[in-house]
């Protein structure tokens, strides 16, 4: 919370509402009368993740990620400035109209700080994972896919994905592993141009067409699983051409879209 002039006044709203609440006695009327007109203001830290990976091998998972957040602390909405109390604690912390106050374009308070949030070596969080269940997670399937296809022999896997990694605890206070690939793309991720039921030599030049957007062959396998930019439904047209002799995917790419179609899976 800051005051008209940018001062900062609590690091906590909801923290110091609580603790002012009290000593007005529980009388929220009562905390808004003795702070209207002070111009204060809630803020925000707005953030976005860096990845940084280092390469520790030839696998797939070989690499070690550092996740660094950039923050900054926003001006967002006003506190005790409207004739209508708010119902409660909650209602002043986060009002329904406070999205719009909040916006990306809202005052910033100083420079952007960098903040280390978490070092990962990604082998040996995966082998965690797996640990975990019996059968591969969607995660160890995507990785695998990977290895066993045309990209996994054409370019290193951390070129191209990082992995958002999370860690929570379940209701018997056992702690859970996740990770989900989020593909390493400057701006939005390339538009799949094929038209529906194109198959045969369309069909091929499309998907040559999307691999050399992306820069490694069956990019469009990969990302169909992930950022939705390829259609589900490209895997059966694939195998539906390899069935049909046009042989133009390699044998190992055309077992990885089998092995989806027969189980699949995403994120």
């Amino acid at each position: 919370m800051v005051d008209a002039e940018g001062r900062h006044l609590a690091d906590d709203l909801e923290a110091w509402a609580e603790a002012e609440l009290d000593a007005h006695d529980d009388d929220m009327a009562a905390m808004c009368d003795d702070y209207a007109g002070r111009g204060l203001r809630a803020t925000r830290l707005n953030g976005r993740t860096h990845y940084l990976v280092a390469s520790t091998g030839n696998g797939a998972t070989d690499f070690i990620q550092l996740e660094v957040e950039e923050l900054q602390e926003v001006v967002c909405h006003p506190l005790f400035a409207d004739d209508t109390p708010p119902a409660g604690i909650e209602e002043l912390v986060d009002p329904r109209a406070g999205a719009e106050a909040c916006s990306e374009r809202s005052q910033p308070l100083g420079a952007p700080i960098l903040r280390l949030r978490r070092l990962t070596p990604v082998t040996d969080f995966l082998g965690r994972m797996r640990a975990q269940k019996p059968d591969p997670q969607p995660v160890h399937r995507f990785i695998a896919a990977w290895e066993n296809s045309s990209a996994g022999s054409t370019t290193q896997f951390s070129n191209h994905w990082v992995l958002a990694v999370r860690e929570h605890l379940d209701r018997y206070k056992q702690t859970v592993l996740n990770a989900t690939p989020v593909a390493a793309l400057n701006g939005a991720p390339a538009k799949f141009a094929a038209s529906f039921g194109m198959q045969g030599l369309a069909l091929h030049d499309a998907l040559a067409r999307y691999d050399n957007a992306v820069g490694y062959p069956m990019a469009w396998f990969f990302h169909m699983l992930t950022t939705r930019s390829a259609p589900h439904a490209l895997a059966n047209a694939v195998i539906d051409d390899v069935q049909a002799g046009f042989r133009y995917l390699p044998d190992r790419d055309a077992e990885v879209v089998k092995d989806w179609l027969f189980q699949p899976y995403g994120f």
